[in-house]
């Protein structure tokens, strides 16, 4: 790449970052195909867009500390119980066609979105719920499954986290997109980077201006989610899913 492609490849990584920290997930839907229309094959596209993410978390993990949103002990639950499925979904991946997970996870999403739209008030003000230990165990299962499909494939699974800390723990959406841009953005996109660069190639050349897209965008998209109100971040939150889940069902014809 020349140096006006690598300048090109740093302001869509913003973008797409920007957009994922405001609604809680959803770089993959901007930032993979980015990859794979500028030339990279779909294996080495993930890779590299795997290892990029983590970047992310960095930047949003910065501008959330210092308003006090994060609660360790939740953050602790969704990398502890999340990571072996990050690692166990990337290893997956490498050996099956992923045509039908993505059908099946576009249809989820689909529901998701449409959750979210009839239930005006799901996340507008924080519920404590599922505080006591079986709680705890069965929102870090739902976790673990999370984190198999956010190993195994490209777009959507930080989605799903937000929606499961609104609904099960009952966070507001503010606070829920807070906890997943630090947790999986740092904690599983960690995890999925490491095993990703460990058994696939990686374009590493692409990767400064990748990084650097991503920690800007990411502490930009969180400083917005600061401000924004949890009704229009639910609004987004729902606009993102929706298109997430049409991409995957359209698939090569986009």
């Amino acid at each position: 790449m020349d140096y006006i492609e690598h300048v090109i490849l740093l302001v869509l990584a913003v973008v797409a970052n920007w957009f994922s920290a405001l609604a809680g997930g959803g770089a993959g839907l901007i930032q993979l195909p980015m990859l794979i229309f500028l030339g990279l094959p779909f294996p080495l596209a993930l890779a590299t867009h795997k290892v990029a993410t983590v970047a992310l978390g960095v930047g949003a993990t910065g501008r959330h500390l210092r308003e006090g949103h994060l609660q360790l002990w939740l953050l602790a639950l969704v990398v502890v119980a999340g990571v072996p499925g990050v690692i166990g979904g990337a290893l997956l991946i490498l050996g099956i066609a992923d045509r039908l997970a993505e059908i099946a996870l576009a249809v989820l999403m689909l529901s998701l979105s449409a959750y979210s739209m009839f239930k005006p008030q799901l996340g507008m003000a924080a519920e404590l719920r599922h505080r006591d230990i079986p709680g705890m165990v069965l929102g870090a299962l739902g976790l673990l499954l999370i984190g198999i499909m956010n190993g195994a494939l490209s777009a959507g699974s930080g989605l799903f986290v937000t929606l499961w800390l609104v609904y099960w723990f009952g966070l507001e959406y503010k606070r829920a997109v807070a906890h997943t841009l630090v947790a999986v953005g740092l904690g599983w996109n960690g995890a999925g980077a490491i095993t990703m660069g460990t058994v696939a190639e990686v374009q590493w050349s692409w990767l400064p201006a990748l990084l650097l897209g991503s920690v800007i965008g990411g502490y930009l998209g969180a400083n917005s989610s600061i401000k924004a109100g949890n009704r229009t971040i639910k609004r987004l939150y729902e606009g993102v899913t929706l298109v997430v889940a049409v991409k995957l069902l359209l698939g090569d014809w986009l």
